[in-house]
């Protein structure tokens, strides 16, 4: 049987009509890329990615404030004359230092300035009024490192216990502020951390103050 050959106009229907479903399934498929590359471009901004101006002042303040921790801590080793004390001070390196690499991570990845060695946050932010003279709750400044140098024994005891609660206080209430108004959620979890572990210690050091008194 021979079959009957198309009309051009018959020919010419049938590819518009290709054509054209062509197109609708290019422009529908091209709406789902849309779609599914802006939904994926939005859920990679997660707000916990996202800091405010709190939280570089928290890590930029509480650098050089765990950093004075440290050396007040690594004096403990050949000074103290208290095992309690120097369980202490080796418990304050552990988890501290850590925490001082954290928060440096943090700043190089936002482009803010890491603070030196030896820089305090007052140095940088002169208007902060706070004891100590260094800028920075809790502090100590230069004479009162200088007399925990000297001290050995049972005194070194007493004084770096006196110091490092007051420290403590310091460190607490910078913690708490990120809490209240940083936005950063890695951040608010450290200072929830801070606050935590230091409070556990300012308890822990006065009873030792009580028992020595």
């Amino acid at each position: 049987m021979t079959s009957t050959p198309r009309s051009p106009f018959r020919r010419a229907a049938l590819a518009a009509a290709v054509a054209t479903a062509a197109l609708v399934l290019s422009a529908c498929g091209g709406d789902a890329e849309s779609a599914s590359s802006g939904s994926a471009s939005s859920g990679s901004s997660s707000s916990d990615d996202r800091h405010n101006a709190q939280d570089v002042t928290f890590a930029q303040g509480m650098i050089p404030h765990h950093r004075q921790a440290l050396e007040m801590a690594e004096l403990a080793a050949d000074r103290a004359s208290s095992a309690e004390v120097k369980d202490l001070a080796a418990r304050i390196e552990k988890a501290q230092d850590p925490e001082i690499e954290k928060m440096t991570g943090w700043l190089k990845a936002w482009g803010e300035d890491v603070p030196e060695e030896g820089e305090s946050m007052g140095e940088s932010m002169p208007g902060m009024d706070h004891s100590g003279g260094s800028g920075m709750a809790g502090m100590m400044g230069d004479a009162e490192m200088q007399q925990l140098e000297k001290a050995s024994g049972a005194a070194f005891d007493t004084a770096f216990l006196t110091m490092m609660v007051e420290h403590h206080e310091g460190a607490v209430e910078m913690a708490r502020t990120e809490q209240s108004k940083g936005g950063y959620q890695p951040a608010k979890k450290t200072a929830g951390d801070i606050v935590t572990g230091q409070t556990a210690e300012i308890t822990e050091m006065n009873e030792l103050l009580g028992k020595s008194s």
